[in-house]
């Protein structure tokens, strides 16, 4: 059973390549919290799969909230792996999960990571659609060798582009005040299609006078949103916009 957070594909799109290598079965996190359904139960032989992407070289809110709450019954030692998704740093994630899992009784057996296409567009460019292409090519190549390590239960970390803990704890906390969601706009060429609203991970955004509005005062700033909207009519601060857009081209999200 293999639990996956994706807000733009890339995570999705790994899940999706380790079920077909090793016919495990994949769950969206985000279903699961929308639905409350934290409880599950496997086989004796069957692996135990997670894949999240890094978020402020830490854990998006979303897998956290997951983790904490999840029960996995009849757990005996099976084999249990994490796959962390990346454009820059891999930072803490894998420690991260590690403790959150063993507060549960589970241990990690592996951690593997994927350099992907960074969708952090406040700080990084996605409008280069050669340079994307071949940031893809190279991140298929990854995930056939991370499919196969899984396949056979390959024991050990081999995640890359880790960061010090102690900078990742000044680091993450910023994540807290950046996941305001005051710093969201939405510009005249919204059409209120609602796809912001209904894709939203935490419930965020409510269609109101054909306009998105941000409900909460917080979400786990994935960009869903913004890399979703057909218009590219929502922007986060000032430099989204020059920024562009993007969502794995290889999946449905």
């Amino acid at each position: 059973m293999i639990f996956y957070f994706s807000a733009t594909g890339n995570s999705k799109y790994v899940a999706e390549r380790i079920r077909e290598e090793t016919n495990e079965k994949i769950v969206s996190v985000v279903d699961c919290l929308k639905e409350n359904n934290f409880n599950f139960e496997v086989d004796k032989n069957e692996r135990i799969g997670f894949i999240t992407p890094v978020y402020f070289w830490g854990l998006p809110t979303v897998m956290s909230d997951f983790l904490e709450k999840l029960y996995i019954k009849n757990y005996a030692q099976n084999y249990t792996f994490l796959v962390v998704t990346y454009g820059t740093t891999t930072g803490q994630v894998k420690n991260i999960v590690k403790q959150k899992l063993f507060k549960n009784n589970i241990l990690l057996d592996a951690s593997f990571s994927v350099k992907m296409a960074d969708t952090w567009t406040p700080v990084f460019d996605l409008s280069n659609k050669q340079k994307l292409q071949k940031i893809e090519a190279k991140s298929n190549i990854e995930i056939k060798e991370v499919c196969k390590l899984i396949s056979k239960n390959k024991v050990g970390d081999y995640s890359k582009r880790k960061i010090p803990k102690f900078m990742v704890d000044i680091y993450y906390p910023t994540y807290e005040k950046a996941r305001n969601t005051k710093f969201f706009s939405v510009d005249d060429t919204c059409i209120g299609c609602k796809l912001c609203e209904k894709k939203c991970p935490v419930n965020a955004i409510e269609i109101i006078n054909n306009k998105p509005v941000w409900i909460k005062e917080k979400c786990t700033l994935c960009l869903s949103c913004l890399h979703r909207c057909p218009k590219f009519a929502i922007q986060y601060k000032e430099k989204t916009r020059n920024h562009g857009q993007y969502l794995n081209p290889y999946t449905k999200i």
